[in-house]
């Protein structure tokens, strides 16, 4: 690779002295009297050529975007000084001048970037505020209101917000952010006291509740030499502890098994019992099931005496049966036999209805009336044909048939 020529920017004196020049002017830079003039220019200019490099770089970054406009011009700024008057061989002035074009570009977007930057502060500062807002209401919140599982797990999702916020988001003014942190620590720190104190009195209540419920489960224990007859007592022991409280979902289950198991015991004998009877009233159920099977009869026999007397013999033997256990079984079977007692007495109801001799004389009385209304009538009816009195004969026609019709549902 070829030197690069730097003599129309550089001279260098016979002792060693090497000026560059700036404009019209010469102003020297240093010596170099151990080497050639070219050696010494070329290492003059070397220097130039990493000064340049440097104003590259800065071009390249302001040309590319994404760099902080405002950092840029500040280091613009620096490599100035560092270019004017600087020891080196090389266009001095022309690299003064890219940066203070650099630096006039720079100028418009630094102020575009702060502005920017503001608005991308105040948003912050509103984004971290809502975060602490929420914190705070969570605090104020009644805690015996509060469901503190899913509270606990909102408080550390806003906290893993805040983090992520201070991470990813703006720097925010140092006493802004001081400020609304002490608001989240202050706020967090009445949340984690109120739930101390609500899980406190919380333990409080579950010992309270776990001593009463221990007493009512060896009550109800002790209750187990009494059979079937501690039972009521047993029920009265359930309302105590409905009353009692929770004690904690692992201690209600442990005592409620001992609670039931002591009240399955009651029960237990209850159910032998019923079992006992159940199986000693079988003869009587299905000798009252037979009897059922003879009052069949009573339903069939038209005779109402005679169906009378048969009933009155079945009822007399359905009573000698005996009780029968279950009561529900037992029900049934009555409630079986009173069908049959009530249709008899339907049919003796109407039956006295139809032969009551009071009645059955209203009913002569009545029946002699319309037919002497009935004779009346058919004469008027002939009279009315002989005269061709149609109106008449419409009006006879139609008295007469409700007359006939009176006489016939009397019957």
């Amino acid at each position: 690779m070829a030197a690069k020529d730097y003599s129309e920017w550089g001279r260098i004196e016979e002792d060693g002295t090497v000026s560059v020049r700036e404009g019209d002017e010469w102003r020297v830079v240093g010596e170099y009297p151990d080497g050639t003039p070219e050696e010494a220019l070329a290492y003059f200019g070397r220097k130039f050529d990493d000064l340049e490099v440097r104003v590259v770089t800065l071009e390249q970054r302001h040309a590319r975007g994404g760099a902080s406009a405002s950092e840029l011009r500040k280091q613009a700024a620096a490599l100035k000084t560092e270019v004017v008057g600087a020891a080196a061989v090389g266009d001095l002035v022309g690299l003064a001048a890219r940066l203070d074009t650099l630096t006039e570009a720079l100028a418009e977007a630094s102020a575009e970037e702060a502005a920017a930057n503001k608005a991308a502060t105040e948003a912050a500062i509103a984004e971290r505020t809502a975060i602490v807002e929420k914190v705070e209401a969570l605090a104020a919140r009644d805690p015996k209101s509060v469901q503190w599982k899913q509270a606990s797990a909102e408080l550390d999702e806003l906290f893993a917000a805040w983090q992520e916020h201070q991470k990813t988001g703006p720097r925010l003014p140092k006493a802004t952010a001081q400020g609304l942190w002490k608001r989240f620590r202050d706020a967090r720190a009445t949340f984690e006291r109120h739930r101390r104190a609500f899980f406190a009195e919380l333990d409080e209540a579950h010992k309270e509740a776990k001593d009463r419920k221990t007493r009512i489960v060896e009550r109800a224990e002790a209750l187990a030499a009494r059979g079937e007859e501690g039972i009521p007592a047993y029920r009265a022991l359930l309302d105590e502890w409905k009353a009692a409280g929770r004690a904690g979902r692992k201690v209600d289950d442990a005592l409620w098994t001992r609670f039931k198991a002591a009240g399955d015991v009651l029960y237990g004998a209850r159910q032998e019992r019923d079992q006992a009877e159940q199986a000693e009233s079988q003869p009587r159920i299905e000798a009252r099931e037979q009897l059922l099977v003879e009052a069949q009869a009573v339903t069939a026999e038209k005779d109402l005496v005679a169906a009378r007397k048969l009933l009155t013999s079945i009822q007399r033997r359905w009573d000698e049966v005996g009780r029968i256990f279950p009561r529900e079984t037992e029900r049934a079977l009555d409630d079986r036999l009173r069908k049959i007692e009530q249709e008899l007495k339907a049919r003796e109801d109407v039956d006295w209805k139809k032969n009551n001799p009071e009645v059955k004389a209203r009913a002569n009385d009545l029946s002699q009336q319309l037919q002497d209304a009935i004779a009346k009538l058919e004469a008027e009816l002939a009279a009315a044909e002989a005269s061709g009195d149609k109106r008449a004969i419409a009006d006879a026609k139609e008295a007469l048939d409700v007359r006939r019709a009176w006489l016939n549902a009397i019957g």
